[in-house]
Order: C-alpha cells, then structure tokens, then sequence
C-alpha cells in the first residue's frame, strides 16, 4: 500500500514537470511582455515590470485585425461545420460507391504544404479582385479545413449505432429529420471540439494571412509581424501582442476543456 502510495506520488510530480516544460514557453512570453526592451536580452530572472509595451500594441489600430481576426475565424469555423458535418454523413451513411477512397481523398488534401500554392492562389486573389478581403481569405481556410472536419467528425458518426437510425427509419422518420434529431444530438459533443479546432486553427494562421492581406482584411498574426523590422526584433513587443492573439484560445479552450477532451477521445476506446 505504501510503494503504491510512493508511485502515485512520484507520477503526479512528473505530470506536473512536464506541464511545467509544455507551459513554460507561454509562460517566458507573458514575462517578457512586461520587461523593458532593454531587459529582455540576455534574460533576467529579475527585472522592473512595466505595462508599456502593452500601452504600444493596445492602440486603436488593433481593433481592426481583432474584429477581422474573430470575423474571419467565426465565419470559417460555421462555414466548416455546416459544410463538412453532412458530407461526414453522406460518406459515413450514405450509399457512396468506395466511400473510404472518397474520404482518403479529402484526407490527402491536408497534406500538401500551403507554400506550394501560394502563387496560383495569389495570381487568383489578384487578377479576380480579391486580394486583401476577407471573402477571399474564409474562402481559403474553409477549403483547408473542411477535411479537417470530415475527418474528425467521421469518426464520431461511425460511433453511432445503426440500429438507432433503423428504428428511426421504422417509425417514420426521413433522412433529414433523422440527421437533425438523432445524429447531431449524438454527436454534439464531438461536433463542439471539432468546431473550437477549427477556431483556433484559423485564428492562429498566418502564412495565407500574411501573403493575401495587407490592410482592409489584415488579422491579428498580420499585426504581430509588424513587430518584426529591418531595425530587428521587438521581442517585449512581440511577447505583449502574441499574449494578447493567444488569450482568447486559451480563455475559450478553458472553458470548453471538457467538451473538447471528451469529444477527441469519444470512440477511442471500444468495447
């Protein structure tokens, strides 16, 4: 009972280091945010905390990447589910012929590098006048996430008993009342975690933002870079707005941590 009660001691204090490794790059950031350019290199344990930087980078200007940084992640992330959410169903249910070659296609295409399209897709914004919009640039991320979507939602709809949609069928119920009442209910949860995903995934993009946007559509990584100078690196400055750009995922993830876990690990483990 005592070598168990060591054990147990002993794991949770590894969990906690490695929390503390994985957190700490965060954790450096936020401190950095409050350190005097000047104190940032080399780096002290020990320094005078100012909200300056955070005066510099909290101006006027930033409301318009927020605004167009929530618009665009919002907007792509509803677009996502309500897209990829029934062509998950119609690949899991449906009576596609070879439905997993349909869903390995969709699945590929997550893996060619955003850099080895970048110049079709820019001569596209440019010549079809929309570069620097934010039509254009939901456009892009819907296309690159709704695979992300079928797949994860995939696995979720592969969970529900068919015996359930039989039944359904049985009592009268049509395809469309049957996704509606049945299978999203059942899979909200995972529905959910994919959703927040996809949120963050958006919010966090850069490549695509920092190439297709310069002004009107610019979003809060586009606004980081500007940080980033001939001159060299701000790096307090730089700590300050990436704090500012993670705060509302991390404040999100917090409060969907339940959801989130529990809808990636539903289906892992089956009986």
């Amino acid at each position: 009972m005592k070598t168990r009660r060591v054990r147990h001691i002993l794991l949770v204090i590894v969990i906690y280091l490695l929390c503390l490794i994985y957190f700490f790059p965060i954790l450096y950031m936020i401190l950095t945010s409050f350190k005097p350019e000047t104190e940032v290199l080399p780096p002290r344990l020990f320094f005078t905390p100012t909200l300056a930087n955070y005066r510099l980078v909290l101006n006027p200007d930033i409301i318009g990447y927020l605004r167009n940084s929530a618009e665009v992640s919002i907007i792509t992330m509803a677009v996502c589910i309500v897209v990829g959410i029934p062509a998950s169903y119609a690949i899991v249910f449906g009576r596609l012929k070879k439905p997993d070659n349909l869903f390995f296609w969709f699945l590929s295409t997550t893996l060619l590098p955003p850099v080895s399209v970048i110049i079709p897709v820019f001569l596209l914004a440019r010549y079809s006048h929309f570069l620097d919009t934010k039509f254009f640039l939901i456009l892009m991320y819907t296309g690159a996430n709704v695979p992300i979507v079928i797949w994860m939602v995939r696995s979720f709809l592969k969970d529900v008993p068919r015996e359930i949609l039989e039944a359904a069928h049985i009592d009268g119920c049509s395809k469309l009342r049957t996704f509606f009442a049945i299978i999203v209910p059942l899979t909200r949860i995972g529905i959910t975690s994919t959703a927040l995903l996809v949120f963050i995934f958006v919010w966090n993009e850069f490549f695509f933002a920092i190439n297709l946007t310069y002004v009107h559509a610019a979003t809060l990584p586009v606004y980081m870079a500007s940080y980033m100078t001939q001159e060299g690196l701000f790096w307090a400055k730089l700590s300050a707005i990436a704090t500012v750009t993670v705060l509302p995922p991390l404040v999100l993830g917090w409060f969907a941590h339940k959801s989130l876990v529990k809808g990636l690990t539903l289906g892992a483990v089956k009986g």
